[in-house]
């Protein structure tokens, strides 16, 4: 098939481009290809559910994530590999290390539902300390580690964080906040430990911080249960949907381990299945193709910048390298289609999927290819046991495949709720369980789910999320600045990049690179700010809520 067949999807429902306005747009978001009602859509409840049958998942209500991945028998031999050295950290060690490292934190003093912090680039030890904290109860929060000395102090103050996993050059960081710090060992010499407190599925094993629908960063936290139903509905199976044994996978591990994206694969889902996991501590275009070539790697996790650079390099070799790839998933931000189908057209050999999830939700559907059918395009089917609803953003109602709306998820694998914040919780999980995502979707006539646009205000930076609030609150503490605002423009490379909208002072000779270089020293590098736009006024609502839509059209007409 060819990559404009397996586009067809795409063309078929996407919004033509026009200067309609938003509620003209959404009247005749109806009328789009409406189809007949499947199965898997049940008009009377406005209920979307997977097309894959349900999963039995693990019923022992004293279970806790660590014992349950390393309850399962496979073959596998090397868990993870440090792709520059070649150190490694075999299946036989791995888990009596990780009961060996969660014996020395107990001895430490850390108690089960304390709070320990990892702020630690990508390793093989991520997976181990990430690992030992869980195995006595403790709780988990993960940070960027190029995250600013502000940024991290407000996030350990909101989730007490009691310990600290970091690198040298962030210790300082972290004393300076009077935090205890513990940095990364290359060898690890604690006793087994002889006993472990009871933890329950239900127990809080993490807590991540998101944007979520709007607004600034939140905890998210997710239990125990939370992370092996992301083990037992996506990364299980989709490893089952395929002949060869998971053993016999290799993985490069590039995505950021601190993200859910890579914590769900390279921390936890993997090492389930036995699959070697290959870790790169950054990326580089030139060790990307180095490492798959040397590992042979089979199965590649990204963003799509990442694809971009894959696909570039492809073409710079003629197709000669990357031979062992037979699968790539592409997720955390949009693609274009000329990304797409430059890709497919490259590699044509490589099964290509994409999926679509949060770190409220984890994944929510993976791209699903067979022989006779591919679809390129779409975000891919429902995973089992999930259920959704595209609802009317004005009357809401349920909205049938082919008519764009917002999406609903429900299932196992939503978050508990966010950290200290009932009116935030509240205001995403409706009462019947209703996860409000704020992206607008539509499904086709076969169960593909496809990304129309976002009513969330979120910047999606080469796969990093990005709250416009947290950089607005940055920078209006410039004594040069009266008002601010940031918004997302799109770019080819990064996805978006973050767009400040300034009001200066009367008289200020503020000039953009002052604007740039002052976030720069406050926030981590992917989070800044990209361009400035000097205005007279920032467009709010009567409320006080700032406009965005009115700034990203703008920002449009400017371009």
């Amino acid at each position: 098939m060819t990559a404009t067949a397996s586009l067809r999807y795409q063309s078929i429902y996407q919004f033509p481009e026009s200067n309609a306005t938003d509620n003209q747009k959404q009247k005749s978001m109806c009328t789009i290809h409406p189809v007949a009602n499947p199965d898997w859509y049940s008009p009377e409840t406005g209920i979307y559910s997977s097309k894959h049958k349900p999963i039995d998942l693990p019923s022992d209500h004293f279970l806790d994530v660590v014992s349950f991945i390393f309850s399962h028998k496979h073959n596998g031999v090397s868990a993870l590999i440090d792709s520059s050295t070649g150190s490694s950290i075999s299946y036989q060690e791995l888990f009596p290390l990780v009961k060996s490292m969660a014996s020395g934190l107990h001895k430490m003093g850390v108690s089960q539902n304390d709070v320990v912090l990892l702020l630690l680039p990508n390793s093989i030890y991520f997976p181990v300390v990430f690992l030992s904290v869980l195995y006595f109860g403790a709780i988990v929060t993960t940070m960027n580690p190029l995250s600013s000395i502000s940024e991290i102090k407000k996030q350990t103050t909101d989730c007490s964080v009691s310990l600290a996993f970091t690198v040298s050059e962030n210790a300082k960081k972290l004393e300076a906040l009077g935090i205890p710090v513990i940095e990364v060992p290359e060898n690890v010499n604690f006793g087994i430990p002889k006993s472990k407190p009871v933890i329950h599925q239900e127990d809080t094993a993490a807590i991540l911080y998101s944007s979520g629908t709007t607004g600034s960063s939140k905890g998210v936290v997710l239990t125990h249960k939370n992370f092996i139903c992301m083990i037992e509905l996506f990364v299980k199976f989709e490893a089952s949907q395929y002949k060869r044994p998971s053993w016999k996978n290799v993985y490069l591990a590039v995505l950021p381990m601190f993200h859910v994206y890579g914590l769900s694969l390279f921390v936890t889902g993997l090492l389930s299945l036995g699959s070697n996991i290959i870790v790169m501590r950054k990326f580089g275009t030139n060790e990307m193709v180095q490492a798959i070539e040397k590992y042979k790697v089979t199965h590649f996790h990204l963003v799509p910048p990442m694809l971009t650079a894959l696909t570039k390099r492809a073409k710079g070799v003629n197709g000669c390298s990357l031979q062992s790839l037979k699968q790539i998933s592409c997720g955390a931000a949009p693609l274009s289609r000329k990304t797409i189908e430059d890709f497919v057209q490259t590699l044509p050999q490589v099964d290509f999927i994409q999926g679509y999830g949060m770190t409220e939700s984890a994944v929510a559907t993976r791209g699903f290819n067979t022989e006779k059918f591919r679809n390129y395009s779409s975000m891919g089917l429902l995973a089992p046991n999930m259920q959704c609803k595209v609802v009317d953003c004005e009357t809401g109602s349920s909205l049938p495949p082919g008519c764009i709306g917002e999406l609903w998820l429900r299932g196992p694998a939503i978050m508990k709720g966010y950290l200290n914040n009932k009116e935030a919780t509240m205001s995403t999980i409706d009462i019947d369980g209703w996860l409000h995502t704020g992206d607008l979707v539509y499904f086709d006539q076969d169960g593909y789910l496809y990304m129309s646009d976002r009513l969330k205000d979120v910047i999606k930076y080469k796969g990093f999320q990005i709250a416009p609030a947290d950089l607005e609150a940055v920078l209006i503490c410039h004594p040069d600045i009266v008002d601010a605002a940031v918004t997302g423009a799109l770019d080819e490379e990064a996805g978006e990049i973050p767009v400040a909208f300034v009001v200066r002072e009367d008289g200020s000779v503020l000039s953009d690179k002052d604007v740039i270089n002052y976030v720069a020293s406050k926030v981590a590098p992917c989070k800044k700010v990209r361009k400035v736009v000097f205005t007279g006024s920032i467009p709010r609502s009567a409320a006080g809520k700032i406009l965005r839509r009115q700034l990203r059209n703008s920002l449009n007409s400017r371009l």
